[in-house]
């Protein structure tokens, strides 16, 4: 059974940046649970990471991402590529069904187990699926109006629960200022 989950959203907006997610856990068509959280602070609040996907493939990679966060001395640009290479050439690794949404003050980058990673020029990144949605809303509210990164996060993830099945209005935000 294919499980369904998420709606992952960050922005980064004059200096502060948010990252938020929704709560809803699906599995085929039936609710399993209105309240997961999937975003997480590391490197003593530096970094936001969210994830969408398979719970447990998520978790590997959220845990093989904060070793790499270590291993370059906090260097999240190197470590969100070193992530990328060993997910893509790693044999357990790649078999993975999840994706990393990493973003700092100043830096915002999706990871995925295609060997992706990418960094938008807006700043906004948005993973699973009610990514999409939530994009468009962050990429209009971002360009006009006066809402903070928290603001923005916060409607775009309410519009993409408007619309997406698998997205809850169930929001959890951590934001970095």
């Amino acid at each position: 059974m294919k499980v369904r989950s998420t709606t992952i959203i960050g922005v980064i907006k004059d200096g502060k940046a948010a990252l938020g997610g929704d709560g809803q856990v699906t599995l085929g068509n039936t609710v399993m649970k209105h309240n997961s959280t999937k975003i997480r602070k590391l490197l003593n609040g530096k970094v936001l990471c969210g994830f969408a996907g398979s719970t447990a493939d998520a978790f590997t990679l959220l845990e093989r991402f904060e070793e790499k966060l270590e291993a370059f001395s906090g260097n999240v640009s190197r470590a969100v590529v070193e992530l990328a290479k060993d997910w893509r050439t790693d044999k357990y690794l790649r078999r993975l069904e999840a994706m990393l949404a990493v973003i700092t003050q100043d830096k915002a980058f999706i990871v995925s187990g295609n060997g992706d990673v990418i960094e938008p020029e807006d700043n906004i990144v948005a993973i699973g699926s009610g990514g999409m949605y939530a994009l468009a809303a962050a990429k209009m509210l971002k360009k006009y109006s006066n809402l903070s990164a928290k603001e923005i996060v916060e409607e775009s993830l309410k519009t993409a629960a408007d619309i997406c099945i698998y997205t809850n209005d169930r929001i959890t935000i951590e934001v970095i200022e």
